[in-house]
């Protein structure tokens, strides 16, 4: 949320307010674009700005009490929603720090105190949002960027509201600059003239960690008579919630463990902290704890975490990433900088998954009747089928919607799967020890390859796609070679664990398959003998040959002039110049 610009000083035009003299007032506002300062025609504080009180004229008062009662009942996410603009002058007039003009001041509930400083100048002819609010209130729209004659066509126009790159205009000492040159003119004339300065500015927020319930972890402090803060003795430690009967606050407004003096009263040395710590104490830090889970003495070794630590993978939502894990990457930092954790970023890699949908490609909701339950499909197909199934659903970070037609085509690779390997009846081995050919060796080589890297780049769905290959080829050509099942079951593990595991055993596999080493491919089996390469006249796609992918230019030409879509482009002509990568390119050059 990182926002670089300026905070300029507006001084608020003398008035009387309720027949009372005041001083003259101040507000700051911060702009990104402060090169546009000639283009600002009003002002908008949000209606809780503490300055509104006092610069509204009493001819406004009324309609303002209005509209601040009508702003407290909206939330803050309706605000930032709303599409109307709304909002009313409260009689003050702002004074242009460049010109000395007259700028009306507005309240408006698109305007938020909380970020910036709940102010705004508002340029409505380079802002959607300001050119909206003024033509719903008939405010002036002024010009101050343009685009030069000769980057004007009839798809990239400069009307109004223009927020794109342009250069100054009707903006006095900054006219024909362009942004970069007039941001830096302006920004040194607004600090020589100290009516503003550099600012950069973010949108992150106060964290409010301590909750006002009873439930949570309780926090291992207590406050002495004197306001002083201690931390319980290590001995003490976790400080678990006592049983109480009643849940609700206090009338002080107190969390419930208020109530509970007994527990309140330490020792007789203070009062412990009734707040509690939010779910994120400690969802922020568990995966240090899982680095060290049976450590009795502390939290976790340093050593332990030293040897784990960074995660490798991190999977989660886009709710993760700006809730948990940001809270996660930000404890780990303030645990980093402590010398209390040995990196200072926690996670290695991030991956977002997409969700289930329904069959309607709806989230899936009680209310829509769209629901799904893994259980009832468990039951019916077995858990190896619905694992596989869901991965052969799709991309794993894209949503996909529930399609029962296909789990049927799920379960019959599996089924295959299973009678390559053991007797359809009696379970029992029927795997044979022959050699592979070098066909069966070639695919089996080539599906270790793309599933050692597709697993790597959460690509499941093409591994079962590849596993599907394998198996049709083994049943195709009928190879029941233990060759070429313990790979398969090695291979098929992460997807279907239980149908992996009875395969390996039943083959005579050692241990559990899932401790078994992962199986090794031969690149020189992954490359193709023949492969299909295409053929251009003069630069141009004219055919296709089948041909070796380290055959000869000689033979490649020879298959070339075989085709006739070729001959014909070549138009009788010999080629005068061959361009030939084997195995990638073949360019026959006629003059």
């Amino acid at each position: 949320g990182k926002s670089e610009g300026a905070i300029i000083k507006f001084s608020v035009k003398n008035q009387p307010v309720s027949g009372a003299n005041h001083p003259a007032a101040q507000f700051e506002v911060f702009t990104t674009r402060p090169d546009t300062l000639y283009g600002v025609s009003f002002m908008v504080l949000a209606p809780e700005h503490p300055l509104v009180a006092q610069i509204t004229t009493a001819e406004h008062k009324t309609r303002v009490a209005a509209y601040l009662e009508k702003t407290a009942s909206k939330s803050e996410l309706d605000r930032k929603a709303a599409t109307e603009k709304s909002g009313e002058f409260t009689g003050a007039y702002a004074v242009h720090p460049l010109n000395g003009e007259n700028i009306p001041i507005w309240i408006s509930d698109y305007v938020l105190l909380d970020y910036g400083s709940g102010a705004i100048m508002a340029v409505p002819g380079h802002d959607e949002r300001d050119f909206e609010f003024a033509t719903t209130f008939h405010l002036p729209i002024r010009r101050v960027l343009q685009l030069p004659e000769n980057k004007k066509s009839a798809t990239h126009t400069d009307e109004l509201p223009f927020t794109g790159a342009g250069v100054l205009c009707n903006s006095d000492f900054l006219n024909g600059l362009d942004q970069s040159a007039a941001m830096k003119k302006i920004l040194d004339h607004i600090e020589k003239n100290n009516f503003g300065k550099r600012q950069t500015q973010y949108k992150l927020r106060d964290w409010l960690f301590s909750r006002q319930r009873y439930w949570g972890e309780p926090f291992p402090i207590y406050v002495d008579d004197h306001g002083g803060l201690h931390g319980v003795p290590v001995s003490e430690l976790p400080v678990t919630l006592p049983s109480v009967a009643n849940y609700e606050p206090n009338d002080q407004g107190e969390a419930p463990l208020a109530n509970n003096k007994d527990w309140v009263d330490y020792k007789g040395k203070g009062q412990r902290i009734t707040d509690t710590m939010p779910g994120a104490a400690g969802s922020s830090w568990y995966f240090l704890r899982y680095t060290d889970p049976n450590n009795a003495v502390e939290a976790y070794s340093p050593e332990a975490a030293k040897f784990w630590m960074p995660v490798d993978l991190y999977v989660g939502g886009p709710e993760h990433t700006v809730g948990h894990l940001l809270y996660a990457r930000f404890w780990n930092k303030v645990l980093f900088d402590a010398g209390l954790s040995p990196v200072n970023e926690p996670f290695k890699k991030l991956a977002h998954q997409g969700m289930i949908l329904g069959e309607d490609g709806e989230k899936m909701s009680k209310s829509r009747g769209n629901v799904v339950a893994a259980d009832d499909v468990a039951r019916e197909y077995g858990v190896d089928v619905l694992r596989c199934f869901v991965c052969f659903l799709g991309p794993m970070d894209k949503d996909k919607p529930w399609s029962p037609s296909g789990i049927d085509g799920v379960k019959r690779f599996l089924d295959r799967t299973q009678r390559l390997a053991l007797h359809p009846e009696t379970g029992v081995s029927i795997a044979t020890q022959e050699p592979l050919t070098d066909e069966i060796k070639k695919v089996l080589h080539k599906t270790i390859k793309k599933i050692t890297a597709d697993i790597e780049s959460l690509g499941f769905n093409t591994c079962i796609s590849q596993l599907m290959i394998l198996v049709n080829e083994l049943t195709r050509l009928n190879c029941k070679s233990v060759l070429a099942l313990k790979p398969l079951a090695q291979l098929l593990q992460p997807f279907a664990p239980h149908l992996s595991e009875e395969i390996w055993h039943k083959l005579g596999g050692a241990g559990f398959v899932v401790h078994a080493a992962w199986p090794r491919f031969d690149p020189a089996l992954c490359v193709d003998d023949v492969i299909t390469m295409g053929v251009q006249v003069n630069g141009k796609m004219r055919g296709t040959i089948e041909i070796a992918h380290d055959a000869t230019e000689a033979t490649a030409v020879a298959e070339a002039m075989k085709v006739s879509t070729v001959l014909t482009a070549l138009n009788g002509k010999s080629p005068t110049k061959i361009i030939y990568k084997a195995g990638k390119i073949l360019n026959l050059i006629s003059s």
